[in-house]
């Protein structure tokens, strides 16, 4: 159990080390931003009690929000985030027989659950974060594209760390 902790602890450091100090000024004809941190939510274990996880999850959009000066923004659709975790979890897991998996990645549940995954995820996410910064529905055209093409993006740099980082393990 402490190697589960260790690693999560490790992981949440060196994301949001990098979406502060790599990612933050990226983005492209200003429509796509990666919100790459979203991967820590994403690769807690199953058995993480519903509690912790929401507790997780605002402290990394809290620590986000004081990098970005965006108080509560991030913390809030980290929050989002982890509720639709445990709706999708709580859908697919039983019902695809995942049970006995210890944790979400894409070497451990295969590319089809997992794409499907990370990209309702992140839809949800960036869709909460991004309308939430605007407040508006004034330019709901152009809110609506900043979300899919950075909810793309994000995804396209989720799944690239995946196939890097995660060696394939056999499902029994």
């Amino acid at each position: 159990m402490s190697r589960t902790i260790l690693i999560n602890l490790l992981r949440f450091i060196v994301l949001v080390f990098i979406q502060v100090f790599l990612l933050k000024n990226i983005t492209f004809y200003n429509l796509a931003t990666p919100y790459f941190y979203i991967l820590f939510i994403l690769l807690l274990p199953f058995e993480v009690p519903n509690v912790l996880l929401f507790v997780l999850s605002f402290v990394l959009g809290l620590t986000i929000d004081a990098f970005y000066d965006t108080p509560g923004l991030h913390a809030s659709a980290c929050v989002v985030l982890a509720l639709v975790r445990v709706l999708f979890i709580s859908i697919t897991v039983q019902k695809d027989g995942f049970d006995n998996e210890p944790e979400p990645t894409l070497s451990i549940m295969g590319f089809r659950w997992f794409f499907t995954y990370a990209l309702i995820l992140t839809l949800f996410h960036h869709f909460f974060l991004l309308n939430l910064e605007v407040f508006s529905f004034s330019e709901i055209q152009y809110t609506l594209s900043r979300v899919v093409l950075s909810s793309l993006f994000t995804v396209f740099l989720i799944l690239i760390s995946g196939l890097l980082f995660f060696r394939r393990k056999e499902r029994k």
